[in-house]
């Protein structure tokens, strides 16, 4: 099973006027622009369909993951700004920002009301935040 992976972006395109980058091309159902403070921990949960794209605007966090039922294959993974993290499907993952951070979250299915709950079920990656309206594994 793939885990998460990180991918750098650098500009596609630059001249006198400024930079072009070429952040994804795919099916996107969701874009969501959030800032997180330093020491905050988000997710802590899997989707069970959802593949999530994480893009760094500004600051640093770490990013902790396995699959879905094998805790022993954790991974945690250092993410800077430029870096587009790939979240699968049946990935449990949780973020630890180690700066103050600003990141667009990209999700290939909508968000509408209840799409969200249903496909998202929270489980304890790394201590912290555990959304308490989500099913619970």
């Amino acid at each position: 099973m793939e885990l998460e992976t990180i991918k750098h972006i650098d500009p596609a395109f630059v001249d006198a006027r400024g930079e072009i980058y070429n952040l994804f091309e795919g099916d996107i159902g969701h874009v969501a622009y959030i800032t997180s403070k330093k020491g905050s921990v988000r997710a802590n949960h899997y989707h069970k369909k959802d593949i999530q794209y994480m893009y760094l605007i500004s600051g640093a966090y770490e990013t902790h993951c396995f699959p879905v039922g094998d805790p022993s294959r954790k991974q945690i993974l250092n993410v800077r700004p430029g870096d587009i993290v790939k979240t699968p499907p049946m990935v449990a993952h949780a973020q630890k920002f180690t700066e103050d951070s600003v990141f667009l979250s990209l999700t290939t299915r909508m968000r509408e009301e209840g799409k969200y709950e249903e496909d998202t079920i929270a489980i304890s990656v790394i201590e912290g935040y555990l959304n308490k309206e989500l099913k619970t594994r």
